[in-house]
């Protein structure tokens, strides 16, 4: 055999232990996380169970905001790229903050340090329980030769066994990787019958690929593990009214930043403030995106007439202006498209649109680009926080890979994940140019 030293995934196929059950850490966590530490504060530090009603008001919304966290986390862990601690600080953050929201709108009486006392134990222990789960569930793969298994052999991602003569490997996690498209020997095809009859999962190598890459690679748009070319259409609508709601509390929260960075960027250069660009969209429609102008009016204006180069934006470009770098480093340029969200344009999470002629460029270079535009493109999307901002035909074609898997993916769920790990992105400055 030939051991192949790589990472682990998040053991696709493997096999659950108790521990990585969604009722045993609801249990452990409500208690160990809520309920003894509230017992605790109540009996050495203060009676507030029995004295003040706001103690049972924060029971309340700690255990709700734990509940929700760990069904969030749980879904959070299924997509590539993340650790299993690294899903828990970002799910509790955002149920717990959304808790004190829902108190302070509506002017309830609540218990600070309740709040803060469950959100640390509750964060520690499902950590804690969500790491036992992860090694305890951890896959050993094992590689059957020919076809495409190559792409997966030179992968950097994960640990993996080559195996070289037809046998089933023996073990609690063991997972079976082959291309299922290839016609094997008799004596494989055996083999994997018998590993499917015992119990061993058995698993086409595209899905390993995309467990660890988050990306789905398609040869023939006609033979897909999409099962359906239209996505998750249920979430396509409510998600348009997601978009307007979430515009019309933004609008009056960003007006005066707006107006304050406009003022900057009139000072900074001369030249408009809004900059317009033709972009492919959703449906293949193009529209005009509206952003905050980053860039000298007229370096721009001084450059070649290959629409291309003037579309691209390479890393230190030369007509970026000194306000600009910021507003691309925070993606603060990007606010005025809520006008475009509103037009039903765009969407706040997407396939990122193109300029119109690297769109039409991509699209004669490579095969299934248009597909992308099935949903509604996005300010930002699956291939923003996993990849960055790309120009090159080589990278978008990579892109077009992690566009394919959110369609594939389409749902509240990978929304909610892009929404939260964007805001990490925003405060480290990635993939921006």
């Amino acid at each position: 055999m030939n051991v192949l030293h790589k990472q682990k995934t998040s053991g696709l196929g493997s096999r659950r232990s108790p521990w990585s059950t969604f009722y045993v850490q609801l249990l452990i966590g409500l208690f160990v996380g809520i309920i003894l530490p509230i017992i605790l504060y109540d009996a050495f530090v203060r009676e507030i169970l029995y004295i003040n009603f706001f103690g049972y008001i924060s029971f309340w919304l700690s255990s709700s905001a734990t509940v929700i966290a760990i069904v969030i986390s749980r879904k959070f862990i299924l997509f590539p790229g993340m650790s299993a601690v690294s899903v828990v600080l970002p799910s509790f953050a955002f149920t717990y903050g959304v808790a004190l929201v829902l108190v302070l709108a509506l002017r309830l009486d609540y218990s600070t340090v309740l709040l803060a006392i469950t959100f640390l134990c509750s964060v520690i222990v499902h950590s804690f329980l969500i790491t036992i789960a992860s090694k305890s569930n951890s896959a050993s793969y094992f590689l059957v030769p020919g076809g495409h298994i190559d792409r997966l052999i030179n992968q950097t991602e994960f640990d993996a066994v080559e195996l070289q003569v037809p046998e089933v490997p023996r073990g609690s996690n063991v997972v079976i990787v082959a291309d299922l498209h290839f016609n094997h020997c008799d004596a494989w095809e055996r083999k994997l019958a018998e590993a499917a009859l015992c119990g061993v999962p058995v698993y086409h190598y595209k899905n390993i690929m995309e467990d660890i890459t988050g990306r789905v690679r398609i040869d023939h748009l006609s033979e897909n593990s999409f099962g359906s070319l239209l996505p998750n259409m249920a979430w396509v609508n409510f998600k348009r009214i997601f978009d307007i709601m979430l515009c019309l509390l933004a609008i009056p929260i960003v007006f005066i930043p707006l107006v304050v960075v406009a003022i900057l960027i009139k000072v900074d250069t001369p030249g408009p403030v809004i900059f317009r660009q033709a972009r492919v969209g959703y449906r293949g429609k193009v529209f005009d995106v509206i952003k905050l102008r980053t860039m000298r009016v007229q370096q721009a204006q001084a450059m070649p007439v290959d629409s291309r180069s003037f579309a691209k934006t390479e890393v230190n470009d030369i007509r970026i202006t000194p306000i600009g770098k910021f507003l691309r480093r925070s993606r603060l340029d990007e606010l005025p498209q809520i006008v475009n969200i509103l037009r039903g344009e765009m969407s706040w999470i997407g396939p990122r649109p193109e300029a119109l002629p690297l769109s039409e460029w991509y699209s004669e270079e490579i095969p299934f680009y248009a597909y992308r535009h099935i949903v509604r493109p996005g300010i930002t999307g699956w291939a923003q926080v996993n990849q960055g901002h790309v120009t090159d035909l080589e990278d978008i074609s990579e892109k077009l890979q992690y566009d394919f898997y959110y369609i594939k993916h389409f749902s509240y769920w990978i929304d909610i994940y892009i929404l939260l790990r964007t805001v990490g992105i925003i405060l480290t400055g990635f993939g921006s140019k």
